[in-house]
């Protein structure tokens, strides 16, 4: 909030003149209206007169289930927040309370079973935070269901190397804060959440903290893999923070393998590799799009990376500035939006904003010591549906300060390896740091960069024109 009515949210500013449900905004602008994350920003305290006044127009202006804002995803959120900001000081009173109760109530008949995925365990946080926020026997009902499925859903949507199994850093983090919110409602409400699940919430949350710290660039941000934009999910120093104010500690995740003058830290179940040199990271995606049954947030970047160099970002991929059905959504999930091998066609098939059918399968993934440092190799089948069905192998080499990425396709088809440059070494690249490519015809093209929602940047793409089905581009610094 930067008025009484004024929002700022995924890079699109607004009020409320059009009331909760303004057709003039995007859909997903319209739900953060109704989140109430604002409660629990940074110096929501200064802003406590605004908090109170939204929450008692809400109430008025959003009778029962009318609007977006009744959507089972945005009430879980608004709950959560509410009794949150209750919890730290703030006074809901007694008709916030009210309401409350019925969005909860409401809430417990309408869970997010068909979707499943985050929607589904906010539906049971929210439940959870519900039911001990509340006394008496509709919220032992309320704290039963949520507890029922909770368990049950952290396991299934975390990895044994911490990753969330959507694969998406943004959606990782913000799993990652809904599990210390739980921990949070038991140092408050003692007694409410089994001992065993609080237990299992705890470790899990080491292990999710983990993973984060691997894939995370210098500059505190994550790459961007599947749908992934900085600003929407807290980062990894705000979420250790939180932690450490818990008494959780970060654990050590993923199989770390040190070379001459390289690293790497695998993170297998995931797909993910971080491989460093003197003074440079590179992460590499040799992942799955996504759970086999939520693909929604997958991208077609199998076999992507990002680098950077210092502090600074030099290769990225493409980015997530909307979500939608829309032509600027389709492209951003399309394999041309990201630093891999580009074909005719794309290597997983998104479409429909939240769909992907024929998927590139990851294959043949070794990580190896060499003479001088640490190569990478994968293969995946995402272009099998196009005649002579070529597979994609890529190897990454990493020297202490070089970077070699070697392309092959086999069958030979017309294909470039991209390399999207951050925007800001677009134009120049920073002093020492400089590229070369022995095999392959480069040349240098158009492209968009969305490091946030609402933000696409132009800049450009080194791509280098696979000959005779192979391109190499080396990176180096000093």
């Amino acid at each position: 909030m930067n008025g009484p009515d004024s929002f700022e949210f995924v890079g699109e500013t607004g009020t409320l003149a059009n009331g909760w449900n303004d057709q003039n905004k995007s859909a997903l602008w319209v739900y953060n209206l109704h989140y109430f994350d604002d409660l629990r920003r940074a110096g929501s305290l200064d802003r406590r007169p605004w908090h109170s006044a939204l929450i008692a127009r809400w109430i008025r202006e959003n009778p029962p289930v009318e609007g977006a804002g009744w959507a089972p995803y945005p009430t879980s959120l608004r709950m959560v927040n509410w009794i949150m900001w209750d919890m730290a000081g703030s006074e809901l009173g007694d008709e916030a309370r009210r309401s409350l109760a019925n969005q909860a109530g409401w809430l417990a008949r309408n869970l997010e079973t068909h979707i499943l995925g985050n929607h589904l365990f906010s539906n049971l946080k929210a439940l959870v935070f519900a039911g001990s926020y509340f006394s008496g026997e509709t919220a032992d009902r309320w704290l039963a269901l949520g507890l029922e499925r909770l368990g049950r859903e952290v396991r299934e949507q975390v990895l044994s190397d911490g990753g969330n199994f959507e694969l998406s850093p943004m959606y990782h983090a913000i799993f990652l804060a809904d599990l210390l919110d739980l921990v949070a409602l038991d140092r408050v409400f003692p007694g409410r959440l089994p001992r065993s699940l609080v237990e299992d919430i705890s470790r899990t949350a080491g292990r999710m903290l983990g993973w984060l710290a691997v894939m995370t660039h210098p500059d505190g941000d994550p790459p961007h893999f599947n749908d992934c934009a900085i600003g929407i999910a807290s980062g990894l120093a705000e979420l250790k923070a939180y932690a450490v104010r818990l008494g959780i500690a970060q654990l050590t995740v993923g199989e770390r393998i040190e070379g001459r003058g390289a690293t790497a830290i695998h993170l297998a179940e995931s797909g993910y590799v971080r491989l460093e040199g003197s003074g440079a990271v590179a992460f590499c995606d040799v992942a799955q799009i996504g759970p086999s049954y939520l693909p929604g947030h997958g991208h077609a970047d199998t076999l992507s990376y990002e680098l950077s160099v210092g502090r600074r970002r030099i290769v990225v991929n493409g980015g997530t500035s909307c979500y939608g059905t829309g032509p600027i959504r389709l492209h951003e999930r399309g394999t041309s939006a990201h630093s891999t091998v580009v074909a005719e066609v794309n290597s997983s098939e998104v479409w429909g904003g939240f769909r992907v059918a024929r998927r590139a399968r990851p294959m043949d993934v070794k990580l190896t010591r060499t003479a001088d440092g640490l190569s990478l190799s994968a293969a995946h089948d995402g272009y099998r549906r196009l005649p002579r069905k070529p597979v994609h192998h890529r190897t990454w080499t990493m020297r202490a300060n070089e970077l070699e990425i070697r392309d092959l396709m086999f069958p030979e088809i017309p294909a470039v390896a991209r390399n999207i440059l951050y925007p800001d070494v677009s134009k120049e690249l920073p002093e020492g740091i400089l590229y070369d490519v022995p095999t392959g015809s480069e040349g240098r093209e158009p492209a968009f960069y969305a490091q946030r929602f609402g933000v696409r940047l132009a800049t450009s793409a080194i791509d280098v024109r696979l000959t005779k089905g192979e391109a190499v581009i080396q990176w180096r610094w000093n």
